[in-house]
């Protein structure tokens, strides 16, 4: 990789760091501009709201597994590391985080049907927190591709 206009001492030459946080922002992005597209609602909290298609958080550690794997080597301890990490936030993103939320909208269902009428927080509980198995499989090949892409690109 001979990415000459980077100095060697520059953050930005650790390509392992900057692809997965630059996957997952570039997801980020891409989920407000559909957003702003499809429902004319230019809503900057979409950038950092979780849920939706793709997983920025699946695109982010698949990313970062695919960098360790091409810089140090499919058969190396950080490469295993990587992908444990990676398999523990997408069960994550898509089980836990997804049964939370599937909960936190029967409870507010529960809230708005027991107080109808009655004075109650307007605070209702986050229902959107998980992806779906989609979501995540999805993420996880935007962030294999887009840094394989660009390793692609610096070779």
């Amino acid at each position: 990789m001979n990415a000459s206009w980077l100095p060697e001492s520059s953050i930005w030459a650790n390509y392992t760091l900057w692809l997965p946080l630059s996957a997952a922002f570039g997801v980020q992005l891409f989920k407000f501009l559909w957003e702003w597209i499809r429902w004319r609602d230019f809503d900057l909290r979409v950038l950092a709201r979780s849920g939706g298609m793709p997983s920025s958080h699946s695109a982010m550690v698949s990313s970062l597994a695919t960098a360790v794997g091409y810089r140090r080597g499919l058969q190396s301890d950080l490469f295993a590391l990587s992908v444990v990490f990676a398999v523990i936030v997408m069960y994550d993103a898509s089980g836990v985080r997804q049964a939370a939320g599937k909960q936190a909208k029967v409870l507010n269902q529960i809230v708005r049907e027991l107080f109808s009428g009655q004075p109650v927080s307007e605070e209702e509980l986050k229902e959107l927190i998980g992806h779906t198995p989609v979501e995540v499989i999805v993420g996880a090949l935007v962030g294999i591709s887009y840094t394989l892409g660009w390793f692609a690109l610096l070779r």
